[in-house]
């Protein structure tokens, strides 16, 4: 595997490590809804998978990895639609999407 590619997704698998650290392993939504420091934390782990994803596209746009495209727009919405971006849809982002896409990053840095 190409270094570049690795440290992507090295730094992507960081990213969903820290918004699990920060959730503890109770995750729960009032949490998350009620602290806006967290809710920052995330929403930038969350902005640095979807760069390295985008990244990653430019070397290989065919990686097996689910919902590339839809990280890519997580990221952008993010950042350049914040003002219409809910909780509860980051909250389904984390509890919904996160766990398989470590899933699979994990693999593919065990391979």
């Amino acid at each position: 595997m190409d270094n570049k590619l690795k440290k992507l997704l090295f730094d992507m698998l960081t990213s969903i490590n820290n918004i699990d650290d920060y959730l503890g392993t109770k995750k729960l939504f009032e949490k998350y809804d009620n602290n806006p420091m967290l809710q920052d934390a995330v929403e930038r782990n969350i902005e640095i998978i979807g760069e390295a994803m985008n990244k990653i596209l430019k070397i290989d746009s065919q990686i097996n990895i689910s919902n590339t495209r839809r990280i890519v727009d997580a990221r952008n919405k993010i950042i350049h639609g914040y003002d219409e971006i809910e909780n509860a849809q980051i909250w389904g982002i984390i509890i919904n999407h996160l766990p398989t896409l470590k899933i699979e990053i994990e693999k593919f840095l065990n391979d």
